[in-house]
């Protein structure tokens, strides 16, 4: 072959090798980072590598409030790489040789996975077909691990984001004022899905006057931040108009009025019940809101009947009062829609999912919550949920 010949073929490799190169940082950006969590990001890692060139891959992690490393996504064959330990203390990127088990010789490429110049991860993908391995596979190696590791960090931001957000609505819901020592009660908040941050599901407890407490629980329209924003006005709202010690439909009332004249909030459901422990009874007002639930000491279910009024916030008005009697045993549960709603569902269908469930006799308000959500799914809702249960505790 002539001198000139031999530069053509070697132009036709190197701009093939370039193309390669290309074709593989092309499918890494359609392929690693689909999903915002750190755990698919690493698993997109992974499964690329084994797609291009490698018959094995493993990403390992640096927790950020943990030492050392945690294997978090392995693709291919688990063997190749269960021996192969992240090697990037200092960020080099290398490749090496080593043993896997039943002394199969493989080719490593390991490349550290930096972000804002700290190495919060590491890849490592193995090939068995060492003369197979050349400067594309590693090269792939190198530019699939850069582009994860951004991927990883905003991750890790959007998490971060994420848990702050969600304190935030824990702080708002969690603590209700607290109710007089005669009545028992326990809340629970579950934000819809991962990526929502917080929402407009809330519920309150305020004490008032003779031994009595009013229970509330509401939905206001909408998710994100500018909802829980909103909620956190009708909550302050609402423990202004109950300080009057006015009957729940009068405090709807006034509480719609006081919004329907802001203008500026979100219409929401409302739910108060006054519970009067020393008369063993119960008086409710609803403002758009589904009717709550009392479990019996038998651990059936009866489904509270209300008149409902508009939401709050149209002006309108229009509510009306319901009492009924709360034996000892009694519990009263509070929910927003969230709890018992299905998409593509009857809401009838939805009530009586609930009002045919049996629970466990004798149990606390905290463990009767804790079976309602397990039972009826609330951890897979489609919507928030907020969960507000009480009890009358019986004289010593």
């Amino acid at each position: 072959m002539s001198e000139r010949a031999g530069d053509k073929a070697s132009l036709v490799e190197e701009h093939a090798a370039v193309l390669a190169r290309l074709k593989a940082a092309t499918d890494a950006i359609e392929e690693i980072g689909s999903h915002p969590d750190e755990r698919s990001v690493c698993e997109d890692l992974a499964g690329f590598l084994c797609r291009h060139g490698f018959e094995a891959a493993a990403v390992d992690v640096r927790p950020e409030d943990e030492p050392g490393w945690a294997r978090v996504a392995v693709a291919g064959d688990p063997k190749l790489v269960d021996q192969v330990e992240p090697r990037h203390e200092k960020g080099a990127p290398h490749t090496y040789a080593a043993m896997a088990p039943g002394d199969v010789p493989v080719r490593v490429v390991s490349a550290p996975l930096k972000w804002q110049g700290r190495v919060i991860g590491s890849v490592s993908a193995a090939s068995a077909r060492a003369h197979d391995l050349g400067e594309h596979e590693t090269a792939t190696v190198h530019d699939a691990a850069r582009l994860a590791a951004v991927h990883l960090g905003h991750a890790r931001r959007l998490a971060a984001t994420e848990r702050t957000a969600f304190h935030l609505q824990q702080a708002l819901v969690a603590e209700p004022g607290r109710p007089h020592p005669n009545l028992e009660v326990a809340g629970r908040y579950l934000p819809v899905g991962a990526r929502t941050l917080v929402g407009g599901d809330w519920f309150e407890s305020v004490r008032l006057h003779f031994g009595r407490s009013l229970l509330v629980v509401g939905d206001v329209m909408g998710h994100g931040l500018d909802a829980a924003v909103d909620m956190n006005a009708y909550r302050s709202a609402l423990r202004d108009v109950a300080s009057t010690d006015l009957p729940p439909h009068r405090v709807l009332r006034q509480l719609d009025s006081v919004v329907a004249d802001d203008g500026g909030l979100r219409p929401a459901t409302c739910l108060l019940v006054q519970v009067d422990p020393a008369r063993g009874s119960a008086t409710f007002a609803s403002a758009g809101h589904l009717p709550p639930v009392v479990f019996t000491a038998d651990g059936s279910a009866d489904l509270v009947d209300l008149p409902v009024g508009p939401p709050l916030g149209t002006g309108v008005g229009g509510y009306e009062p319901v009492t009924r009697t709360l034996a000892p045993a009694d519990t009263l549960v509070l929910f927003t829609d969230g709890l018992v709603e299905r998409r593509g569902e009857d809401i009838d269908v939805s009530l009586a999912r609930l009002s045919s469930l049996r629970v466990r006799p004798g149990s606390s308000p905290e463990e009767l919550v804790e079976e309602v959500l397990l039972r009826l799914d609330a951890h897979h809702a489609e919507d928030d949920v907020a969960v507000l249960a009480a009890r009358i505790r019986e004289r010593s």
